[in-house]
């Protein structure tokens, strides 16, 4: 049986050169940051020089998927009409435990969500495409 999220018609990510390697990941379960050689930290968003050191020396690794949300919102008027069926949802800022923050989709399933709760990747089928969720712990 298919989920609310699967019948979705939304648009998907737009995909470069930069950031194939995050999206190829994700469609395969995996969580995949920037981390820089000469600083040793791990950078997100993809960038081609690393914001702490400004050294061009960013290589591709996998991240836990594990970290703490920082601040969440309940979305109940989507920008985009493919999104009405799903609301209320969830977005909100996961500080990953390697450092970086991201603004993902969050699936709480029904559950109180908190300021400070652990959370774990969860790709999710989100219409046709694979998204990077993270699911309360």
């Amino acid at each position: 049986m298919k989920t609310v999220l699967q019948e979705l018609s939304v648009p998907g990510p737009t995909v470069t050169a930069l950031t194939e390697p995050f999206w190829n990941a994700v469609k395969f379960g995996r969580l995949m940051i920037q981390h820089c050689a000469a600083c040793h930290r791990a950078v997100f968003y993809p960038r081609t020089i690393c914001p702490h050191c400004w050294a061009d020396a960013l290589t591709w690794t996998e991240a836990t998927g594990q970290g703490r949300l920082k601040s969440y919102s309940e979305i109940w008027k989507p920008g985009h009409p493919g999104w009405i069926p799903a609301t209320p949802y969830l977005v909100g800022l996961v500080e990953l435990d390697e450092g970086p923050t991201m603004l993902s989709h969050i699936l709480a399933d029904g559950a109180k969500v908190t300021v400070g709760d652990a959370v774990h990747f969860a790709p999710t089928q989100i219409g046709d495409q694979i998204l990077p969720c993270f699911k309360i712990t």
